[in-house]
């Protein structure tokens, strides 16, 4: 018999890419053929997003655009995986009849079994269990992104209880991968060709809090550096209370180590804090920063904003353009609160405008702008090791690339207009021009001796 061919659409964060991952490990490991095109495909899976409005919207945007794939081509079942059956649970089996099959997130790594018993319309259409998964080294992945660049999921869940935020319930409580393991698929993902790690989890700088005191990030870190294979190693969503000099200082030591730090502050007013169930101050933070610059001189700073969580005020928001003003992150990302269901903060009763909310957003993202573009400034004329990526989105007579300190997706990229370098190259690129997201560059030809 031919194999099953099927097709995976993946949504939301790198996180979730790694799930997609091993739901591709489980079809391809079981005989299942994938293809590019859902019309070619008799299985369709889409892995979901749901943490936030925007993303429940574009998830059933995109089931509903597959569910009509499934009528014109050869498609015989519609699965549903990830955050969203697991937010909304039975409702969906209701609103979406289109969908043949939905699994939570962590019932997903039984698609094969469940397609390998089902017969006729006998298959439950629903299949949810407590979010419990976690994945080893020796669950099958199948790597989707480029082969230079990878995501390691350390950790899985979140045992913060941040009033906004769906994460815990879709998620589950947090539990890390033991080192030894992350160790094994870092070997593996090495093997692959993958010179770029990022490090990812809800909570990274949480990471070994419910293993023994042996297992912590600065040890997971310093075995990653140790194999020695890794260009860059870079750490993604860690909590700024977890921040402490022995991973600044095991940070500092290793040069594969990107100096890079993504901390999601959200907001710096104390009451606005107290109020999403976070800990913290404006003051606070000022400290943290200085610690870390003082650890990590030239250390590229992200972090992640709310504007417009119920509360804000004038006032409130001005502390928060003073802090950005004043700490000058190099990266910044920017969201206007939206109330989620099923949050402590979408009953609060003192909601603000979504008028108020984009014009805040507004404001700050113009000033952040000014702050992205005298930083890109300071780096034209200078000489940096650029990742390339291919030819850029935007024209095919650009070459596109990344600094260590532009995460993937997120922190813009190299422009790369006179010069060659194969993909997955790290190569010096001499920087022309800089915008406030992107820089433009050359790669200086070799010297002729």
């Amino acid at each position: 018999m031919e194999p099953t061919t099927f097709y995976l659409h993946s949504l939301g964060c790198p996180k979730n890419m790694v799930d997609s991952e091993v739901i591709l490990g489980f079809l391809m490991s079981a005989g299942y053929k994938p293809v590019e095109e859902p019309l070619a495909a008799q299985l369709i899976v889409v892995n979901t997003c749901g943490f936030i409005e925007s993303a429940t919207e574009e998830s059933i945007e995109t089931i509903l655009e597959l569910a009509q794939a499934k009528q014109q081509g050869r498609c015989e079942l519609l699965v549903v995986a990830g955050c969203l059956p697991q937010r909304y649970g039975r409702k969906l089996v209701k609103s979406l009849p289109e969908v043949d099959l939905f699994l939570g997130t962590s019932s997903f790594v039984h698609l094969v079994q469940i397609l390998a018993r089902k017969q006729g319309d006998e298959m439950e259409r629903i299949v949810l269990e407590p979010p419990r998964f976690l994945m080893t080294a020796k669950t099958p992945r199948i790597l989707s992104a480029p082969f230079y660049s990878a995501y390691l999921k350390v950790a899985e869940g979140c045992n913060n209880r941040c009033s906004f935020c769906t994460i815990p319930a879709i998620r589950g409580p947090y539990r890390s991968r033991p080192v030894n393991d992350l160790l094994q698929e870092a070997e593996w993902l090495a093997s692959q060709g993958v010179i770029e790690l990022n490090l990812v989890a809800q909570d990274t700088t949480a990471y070994g809090i419910d293993l023994d005191k042996t297992s912590c990030l600065p040890d997971l870190l310093e075995g990653l550096a140790k194999i020695g294979k890794f260009s860059w190693i870079r750490v993604l969503y860690g909590y700024p209370q977890k921040i402490d000099p022995d991973l600044l200082e095991t940070m500092a030591s290793y040069e594969s180590i990107c100096k890079y730090l993504d901390l999601p502050l959200q907001h710096v007013s104390g009451h606005l804090l107290e109020a999403m169930g976070r800990t913290g101050s404006a003051r606070e933070f000022h400290q943290l920063i200085g610690l870390i610059r003082e650890f990590l001189p030239g250390v590229t700073l992200r972090t992640t904003l709310i504007v417009g969580f119920p509360g804000e005020t004038d006032r409130d928001f001005q502390e928060l353009c003073d802090f950005v003003e004043q700490a000058r992150f190099q990266r910044l990302g920017l969201f206007a609160y939206s109330p989620e269901k099923g949050t402590r903060a979408a009953l609060f009763s003192n909601q603000v405008k979504e008028s108020v909310k984009i014009k805040r957003l507004q404001t700050l993202a113009a000033l952040q702008e000014k702050i992205s573009l005298d930083y890109n400034s300071r780096l034209v004329g200078t000489d940096q090791p650029v990742l390339i990526e291919g030819e850029s989105d935007e024209s095919d007579l650009l070459l596109q690339g990344r600094l260590s300190s532009q995460a993937p997706e997120v922190d813009g990229y190299v422009l790369i207009n006179k010069g060659f370098a194969k993909v997955g190259q790290i190569v010096v690129t001499r920087i022309t021009e800089a915008h406030p997201h992107d820089l433009i560059g050359e790669i200086p030809e070799p010297e002729l001796f």
